[in-house]
């Protein structure tokens, strides 16, 4: 059941490109963005904090106290909302200007790698050999997607839309190093994710005077955002975060897998994609790139699985 959560939560958060693609006329990344962290945010929080709130209660007697809400782990707390809500406007940039396929494979393939950089940077811990192989060969990925676009184009990948999709892995990169945190002080997945979700809604909230939101007059715009709040952040995330607990790091890494697989297959079959030769090689390098960081995190040094996934 474990597996079967995580890869439906995967598959989830791989519908959240083409969702967009498929959503009325007059939106921006930035509306998208602040609606669906309002929605999302709310419901992830409520779902999240009822769970956590469950696992206080089956505490065994004789268990360590719950850590203290001081100033430091509010802080992270807050840090990995703010992230969360910078994520959604890039993300949607980057699959805006670069397609579906492309926009979401570079924003996923560039999150492991920036993390593993970030907590090199704040750790001084030097990486394993597969890690940089790894890091090697989707660098590699992402500069052949940058020379490619779409087929028949001439222009290759849109710079704009990459640098999107890039910031939107940076953000996560730090959300899973702060939460990686947060865990390690002791404090419940439920919580920690709850937390990000609600202060992602709240933050997102203030800028919602500030957003055009007249596609939310429309039909399809409120199915959109219910769809894109509900669906691919309040229930994919309780069932990522619930999945994690009974899985290892490699088979969590692999069967996150399966969302850049479903935006790929989403963004070629539903709204007829079709990239060139070289960004369909620099897919399968980046792709080759993922699953060796996934292999590579069998060793014992790596860290146990974050509690979310962008």
């Amino acid at each position: 059941m474990h597996v079967l959560a995580v890869l439906a939560a995967a598959m989830l958060f791989g519908t959240t490109g083409t969702s967009q693609a498929l959503g009325p006329e007059g939106t921006t990344p930035l509306s998208i963005g602040v609606m669906r962290m309002v929605i999302g945010g709310t419901g992830l929080a409520v779902l999240a904090f009822l769970l956590a709130a469950r696992h206080a209660r089956r505490r065994p007697a004789d268990a360590a106290p719950p850590p203290r809400l001081t100033l430091r782990p509010l802080s992270l707390m807050v840090l990995t909302g703010a992230c969360l809500s910078v994520y959604q406007p890039l993300f949607f940039l980057g699959t805006g200007l670069n397609g579906v396929a492309v926009g979401t494979v570079v924003a996923l393939g560039s999150a492991p790698i920036l993390a593993g950089l970030l907590e090199w940077a704040l750790t001084r811990r030097m990486p394993s050999p597969t890690w940089m192989g790894a890091t090697a060969l989707a660098t590699l990925g992402v500069v052949l997607l940058g020379f490619g676009g779409e087929a028949g184009g001439t222009g290759g990948t849109d710079p704009l839309g990459l640098l999107g999709s890039i910031g939107a892995g940076a953000s996560f990169a730090v959300i899973a190093n702060a939460q990686r945190r947060l865990l390690d002080d002791g404090w419940d997945p439920f919580t920690v994710v709850g937390a990000m979700g609600a202060s992602s809604a709240v933050l997102c909230a203030l800028a919602l005077p500030f957003v055009d939101l007249a596609w939310l007059e429309t039909t399809s715009g409120v199915v959109m955002a219910l769809w894109l709040g509900l669906g691919t952040i309040s229930i994919a995330y309780v069932l990522f975060t619930w999945g994690l607990s009974g899985l290892t790091a490699a088979t969590a890494a692999t069967l996150t897998l399966g969302e850049p697989l479903t935006a790929s297959i989403l963004g070629i079959s539903v709204l007829g994609e079709q990239l060139s030769v070289l960004a369909i090689v620099g897919l399968v390098v980046l792709a080759a790139g993922l699953a060796l960081l996934a292999w590579g995190s069998r060793g014992p040094r790596d860290p146990k699985p974050y509690a979310v996934e962008a």
